[in-house]
Order: structure tokens, then C-alpha cells, then sequence
């Protein structure tokens, strides 16, 4: 794995971003989730396919092309599959950080269960010809380089 650069790009300090696949309907689903419980705006978004999310798997180590798990890059530590999920959880208001009691579940049977739906998500929930817009409202959660 690459030796990283001490902070991921387009990210403030202590910033948490959360890099899902753009085309995916359940993943396009768990942004939309998130827009809607994260009401401090406390975790951004981008999609892998966008510049963004592309310069920040690098950055990760992650492969640009072939995305199969979620990724949370939070202050400049970055967090995958099951792990990325609780850390997403610890982000938001109560009851959802209390799914953070089921890490007691080891992380091999929680990655594994992690993997089997992420590696059929779209055979099971669908997929976008393109990435979706984000709605004026929800555009201002997305990392975007060509604004201010």
C-alpha cells in the first residue's frame, strides 16, 4: 500500500467524508439517509466517480476503477466496509450511534456479511445509467471542487 500524504485533498481539517459508488441504487439510497439524519451536516459526501472521490481513493490506496465497499475518510484516518459504517453511525444523532453495540460481532463475520451484499448490490437493489445530480439542497453537502 502506498504511503499516503498526511491529509486527504479536498478535506478540511478534521472533515469526514463518506465515498460511495454514484450509480448504485442502494448506495444512492444510503446518501440520501444520510442527508436526511444528518442534520448537524457533520459528514460529506462524494461519489467515487467524481474527481473528488477519484484524487481521495487514491489517497486511500484504494483502486480507482472497481469499487466494492464503502469508504469514510474521517480527519486523516480512512475506514472501510463494516468499520466505515460504524463510524458513519458514531457521526449521527442517538438511536443511530447505539448500532455501534454490534461491533461486539467479530470483523471477519461482519465483513463478510458486509461483502455479500455489497459485492450483489446492484443485481439486488439496481443501478443508475449515470450518477444522479444531487438536488440544490443536497448539493451543498457534496465535496465539490469548483466551489469556493
Amino acid at each position: 500500500m502506498p504511503i499516503a500524504p498526511p491529509r486527504p485533498p479536498y478535506l478540511a481539517p478534521g472533515e469526514t467524508v463518506v465515498l460511495f459508488d454514484g450509480v448504485c441504487k442502494l448506495c444512492n439510497g444510503w446518501a440520501k439517509f444520510l442527508i436526511r439524519h444528518d442534520r448537524r451536516q457533520r459528514v460529506r459526501l462524494a461519489t467515487v466517480q467524481s474527481p473528488e472521490g477519484q484524487a481521495l481513493l487514491a489517497w486511500a490506496g484504494l483502486p480507482l476503477e472497481r469499487f466494492d465497499t464503502m469508504a469514510v475518510i474521517d480527519g486523516e484516518k480512512a475506514y472501510y466496509r463494516s468499520d466505515a459504517f460504524f463510524r458513519v453511525m458514531s457521526h449521527l444523532p442517538a438511536p443511530w450511534p447505539w448500532l455501534n453495540l454490534f461491533r461486539v460481532v467479530p470483523r471477519v463475520i461482519r465483513d463478510w456479511c458486509y461483502d455479500r451484499i455489497a459485492l450483489n448490490r446492484y443485481r439486488l437493489f439496481g443501478r443508475y445509467d449515470t450518477c444522479l445530480v444531487p438536488t440544490p439542497d443536497h448539493l451543498r453537502r457534496f465535496l465539490d471542487s469548483h466551489r469556493p
